[in-house]
């Protein structure tokens, strides 16, 4: 694709394959929005959907190494409750099993991280994408096709709306 172009369309976004649980879904009334040929997808899905047209209906799987990686071990790190006390106390209402919570790492770059375990000392902080270690099941249609506008692309975004976000 030599074109970045935006892609309007309904997607429904299941864990493994067809029967899989329901991650998302984008429908007519709130469709998804899409800037396509910057690399800023998932190169599959940009395989699978860059080239098609107004009307056209999709489905395909995304293997999970060509989408977000397998669970990293790495990625799973104990931090001292410290980390976690907020002006001299600790934020336990964020220390709750399944909570994501917005950290940053050594250089500052921002990122998320769910909380796995709270132990004595510790919390067990899982840094990997929500979506490591899952094949990825799309199925969905597209409702709209357009060449994207070179503010667009070089703002790496689709714009919409009266102020263009």
């Amino acid at each position: 694709m030599t074109q970045a172009k935006v892609i309007s369309l309904t997607y429904e976004l299941r864990t493994g394959n067809a029967q899989g649980d329901i991650i998302e879904t984008a429908d007519k009334a709130n469709p998804a929005q899409f800037l396509f040929g910057t690399g800023n997808l998932i190169p599959d899905f940009e395989n699978n959907v860059g080239s098609l047209n107004q009307g056209d209906a999709f489905e395909f799987i995304i293997l999970s190494e060509n989408a977000y990686g397998p669970v990293n071990q790495e990625a799973l790190i104990d931090l001292p409750k410290s980390v976690f006390v907020i002006d001299g106390e600790l934020a336990s209402d964020m220390l709750e099993v399944g909570n994501m919570v917005p950290m940053r790492d050594q250089e500052g770059n921002p990122l998320n991280g769910k909380v796995v375990e709270v132990g004595e000392e510790t919390v067990k902080m899982d840094f990997n994408h929500p979506l490591a270690g899952m094949d990825l099941h799309f199925k969905g249609e597209v409702l709209e096709t357009r060449e994207a506008t070179a503010e667009e692309v070089s703002h790496g975004h689709v714009h919409t709306g009266q102020d263009g976000h």
